[in-house]
């Protein structure tokens, strides 16, 4: 698909005004762990639990598809607590069918958020390769990667946190990259099979199989703050997941980033992608839901994406929840990144391609004229960096008696109109 000069569109558009902005800071609580490390240490050095790792073991830890904060920095001090025991770590992605499904993507993605073979002093062995280690009591196989599967000892590290696409007991946690992280595409596959609907109550199903068949001495779970911070980490012990995730979980949603302001007329998101969210933008926050089997977020006319990340390496999962995004973020499409998500996930609207507009400004003029329930002379906006930016957004003026009323938010500018650079390019929040 060629965009074509869009000339004609941008002299319909032209007329088409954009309201003035402000700039608000959205006030959270902030109490990220200073040194991550140091906390790690101390909780292994009290669960007694590296005594369950001997000398000579290979010791796999799992490293996640997401962009989760000091992912790089606990791998590395798990990987050195496991060889002062005599034993060798190897880092594995633990992603499903992420990374374009295949080994050189995975290790690449784990690259991308930092985690090398360098800083975490230890080899990162990428494979896609299961072996079938038994199956749910419906029959569906349960998979796991083959490494895994034969190593001595294995560490899940992972964040626990409210999914983007289901609800239940578990969501996002080890649990989940135990039944999925560790199945790899053909793993992953088989779970998701029956969609999102089932995933919440197959997910314990799939990784007590594999809990059962494998060595998992014991996991590591993060919890994030608002503002994508570590907060809280917990040193569980394997036998102890499945009981103690649940209550985690509960706590995980209470510190969710979000949006102060309830309702609007277009949401403007700068940009999407899997380092972001899974969805490319959390729906936590934006609403934009790609089943109903999750509800919450901002409600909404209309959504602008004006670009996709660097970090997301072409795989555009989410942009198909916008009505309308740029031709620079068009130009990074990889779509069999993204159709190998959709295949496994069975979720296919997340893919779809919105209306394709030359420029930011375009694409935020096009939002504004297909509003059909706004006041057009107070038309509200809230445009937001990404879904893990959120302590800084702009609104526009309409909302801005709301951020006057509310004690947990502050403006710090405008009102002003939105600055764009000649090309058409939006300057703000970038």
């Amino acid at each position: 698909m060629q965009i074509k000069d869009q000339s004609g569109l941008r002299a319909v558009l032209e007329s088409v005004s954009l309201p003035n902005m402000c700039l608000v800071r959205q006030r959270f609580e902030r109490d990220s762990i200073a040194d991550v490390p140091a906390v790690l240490r101390e909780k292994l050095a009290a669960s007694g639990l590296m005594e369950r790792i001997g000398p000579g073991m290979r010791v796999v830890l799992t490293g996640s598809s997401r962009q989760i904060a000091n992912m790089p920095v606990i791998l590395r001090e798990l990987a050195s607590a496991v060889k002062a025991r005599g034993a060798q770590p190897y880092i594995i992605p633990a992603m499903g069918s992420h990374g374009g499904a295949t080994a050189e993507g995975q290790r690449e993605l784990l690259e991308t958020y930092g985690v090398t073979e360098a800083f975490c002093g230890c080899p990162i062995f990428s494979s896609m390769e299961t072996v079938r280690v038994g199956a749910i009591p419906s029959g569906d196989e349960v998979r796991m990667d083959k490494f895994a599967h034969e190593a001595d000892a294995i560490i899940i590290f992972g964040r626990i946190k409210a999914h983007t696409a289901f609800r239940g007991e578990y969501e996002s946690g080890l649990a989940k990259m135990i039944a999925v992280g560790l199945g790899k595409r053909e793993g992953a596959d088989s779970l998701h099979k029956l969609g999102f609907g089932k995933v919440g109550e197959r997910i314990p199903l799939y990784a007590r199989v594999v809990y059962d068949h494998s060595r998992i001495v014991f996991g590591v779970a993060a919890i994030e703050n608002e503002f994508d911070e570590t907060c809280r980490l917990e040193v569980v012990p394997g036998e102890e997941i499945f009981d103690r995730e649940p209550a985690l979980l509960r706590y995980a949603k209470t510190r969710l980033p979000r949006l102060l302001i309830p309702e609007t007329d277009v949401l403007a998101v700068r940009e999407i992608g899997k380092n972001f969210s899974g969805s490319g933008m959390d729906p936590n926050v934006t609403g934009t839901f790609g089943t109903p089997f999750a509800t919450g977020g901002i409600r909404k006319e209309r959504v602008a994406v004006l670009d996709v990340s660097d970090e997301s390496h072409g795989n555009f999962i989410g942009l198909g929840m916008a009505d309308m995004t740029t031709k620079r973020a068009f130009d990074k499409l990889d779509a069999n990144s993204t159709y190998f998500n959709m295949l496994t996930s069975t979720v296919l609207g997340v893919g779809k391609i919105p209306m394709v507009l030359e420029d930011d400004r375009m694409a935020l003029q096009a939002a504004v004229k297909t509003l059909n329930q706004a006041d057009k002379d107070r038309v509200r906006v809230v445009y937001i960096k990404n879904t893990l930016s959120l302590e800084t957004v702009m609104v526009s003026e309409a909302l801005l008696s709301q951020v006057l009323d509310s004690p947990d938010m502050e403006l710090l500018e405008g009102p002003r109109p939105f600055r764009f650079d000649q090309e058409g390019n939006l300057l703000d929040l970038a």
